[in-house]
């Protein structure tokens, strides 16, 4: 800028020389960022005769614009919010006037919860305008000597100078707390919550990289605990990342190298003792550890999007197995096929399953996808077209059944059952686990039954281990029934063993219920 300036007095001189001379430029600050700048003698030529007040004028016009590139680069020009570059430049003297004064700073690292779905409903400009509401709601939610940045997408970085421990878990709690709150758009109201990740200086490292780094650890420690809440990093955390890291590269690798399996499980007609629908459950066997619990894989392949690809993946493999049984002389049931949020998100979900049906020349009616409670809940809120549909009715206009996984451990919304009519209600096994022993359980257990013979709606109770967790069930009402009493999961090969018996038990299952009965 100094050269600037002295390259504009040298024009200044050149005028009271009289030449007719001006200049144009361009300002260029380190960020990449321009300004225009024009000047010309002759305008103030006659205020002075060594052009002392032209100089005055070009300083003044190149401090402005250096104050506009300034903030330009160093604020997000959606939130107003400083940015990634700001930080960069902030951060390092926070932490000296905090090592030099001897207390605590604290770095919380915030990311919004399933934000890609408000895009992909809504589109980017009511995204847009929910990254503004949020931006300021988290700097209320601050003291004014807290820093609020917006580091890009839907990430922002709240750095707390001079805090206590209790302070900063309160600040935490208050911002996860201030989103909970729906957020109206255009008469809207979206709902969003965020994820909180919390590193102090200096325990959890002496640098900016290290401090980040593990409030981004701890954030994502805060999604896998079931997201709208906050943690504080530990070391633990560390080896955690570095293990869901590895585990994403392997299950990544295993997709491509079709080391995914697919096996079945019966649910089964507790009068009749026959199978009336399969379930399919996702295997990964690894060469190395051998099968991977689901619980390990399954919350990482949702938060990376490798769910995407992985459902695809089950729904074609179980058509496949369908026709191939079919090809075999079995009698096909319903198999049921879990899909995800982000699988029911996509627009293509019914023309996917029209297409491998129509290509293995199977109903879709042989189908029937379990959604939990969160995914239906987000469809509630999803946009639907100007005939008023969704895919939820999309699937059940096509002849595709519906079931509600994991029913009552959820939203606890029942709106949806009123929106869409859903063909099952499958209750958790959380509640099935103590239902001989345990009051509460047992009662909530015969009200989802009450509530569902109302609605017309079968229930399938999940997780049934045991004669006596069978008998209860017999005794409120319920037909349907899914555990490892009856059946572990299987193959394809066994899955067809069980299309072939249609009846699961047979004599050992049969004598045990009468003895039951019996003893009752």
């Amino acid at each position: 800028m100094l050269i600037a300036i002295t390259c504009l007095s040298l024009l200044a001189a050149a005028g009271i020389a009289g030449w007719a001379l001006s200049v144009r430029g361009r300002l260029r600050s380190l960020s990449e960022q321009h300004a225009d700048i024009e000047a010309r003698h002759r305008e103030l030529l006659e205020q002075t005769e060594h052009g002392s007040a032209l100089r005055r004028k070009i300083e003044a016009q190149l401090l402005e614009k250096q104050d506009h590139l300034d903030k330009l680069a160093h604020h997000d020009q959606l939130t107003g919010l400083p940015n990634r570059l700001f930080l960069a430049a902030h951060l390092p003297i926070a932490m000296e006037e905090a090592r030099k004064r001897k207390l605590p700073l604290a770095v919380l690292f915030l990311d919004l919860d399933r934000f890609k779905h408000v895009n992909d409903t809504f589109g980017h400009e009511v995204g847009d305008k929910l990254l503004r509401t949020v931006a300021q709601r988290v700097k209320d939610a601050v003291r004014a000597e807290d820093v609020v940045v917006r580091m890009g997408g839907d990430e922002f970085v709240v750095i707390l100078t001079a805090v206590k421990s209790a302070q900063v878990n309160e600040t935490a709690a208050r911002i996860t707390a201030t989103l909970n709150a729906p957020i109206v758009i255009d008469g809207k109201p979206l709902v969003t919550t965020a994820s909180v990740g919390v590193s102090l200086y200096p325990r959890d490292g002496e640098d900016v990289g290290s401090l980040l780094r593990h409030s981004d650890t701890a954030m994502y420690q805060a999604k896998e605990r079931g997201r709208n809440n906050f943690q504080v990093f530990s070391p633990v955390m560390d080896s955690k990342l570095k293990e869901r890291v590895a585990i994403e590269a392997s299950l990544r690798d295993a997709l491509e190298k079709s080391r995914i399996e697919v096996h079945y499980q019966p649910l089964i007609d507790i009068e009749t003792r026959r199978v009336v629908t399969l379930e399919a459950l996702v295997r990964w066997k690894d060469p190395e550890e051998g099968y991977i619990s689901p619980t390990r894989f399954i919350p990482i392949a949702e938060e990376t999007g490798l769910i995407v690809p992985l459902g695809d993946f089950v729904l074609q493999r179980v058509i496949s197995d369908m026709a191939s049984w079919r090809k075999q002389g079995s009698v096909l049931v319903p198999v049921a096929v879990n899909v995800s949020a982000a699988q029911l998100q996509r627009a293509s979900l019914r023309a996917r399953i029209e297409e491998l049906t129509r290509a293995s020349d199977l109903s879709p009616s042989m189908l029937q996808i379990e959604l939990t409670e969160s995914a239906m809940f987000e469809q509630q809120d999803s946009r639907q077209d100007d005939s008023g549909t969704d895919e939820v009715s999309e699937l059940r206009t096509l002849g595709v059944r519906v079931a509600i996984d994991d029913f009552g451990t959820g939203y606890s919304s029942l709106s949806y059952l009123k929106r869409w009519r859903v063909d099952c209600l499958k209750i958790d096994r959380s509640f099935i686990r103590d239902l001989v022993t345990d009051t509460n359980d047992h009662a909530i257990v015969a009200a989802i039954l009450a509530m569902a013979q109302h609605l017309r709606i079968k229930v399938i109770a999940e997780g049934v281990e045991t004669w006596s967790q069978l008998e209860a069930l017999r005794r409120l009402g319920c037909r349907y029934a899914q555990g490892y009493l009856f059946a572990e999961p299987g193959s394809a090969a066994r899955a067809r063993d069980f299309l072939n018996g249609h009846r699961i038990g047979l004599p050992d299952v049969e004598t045990d219920l009468l003895k039951v009965a019996a003893r009752a």
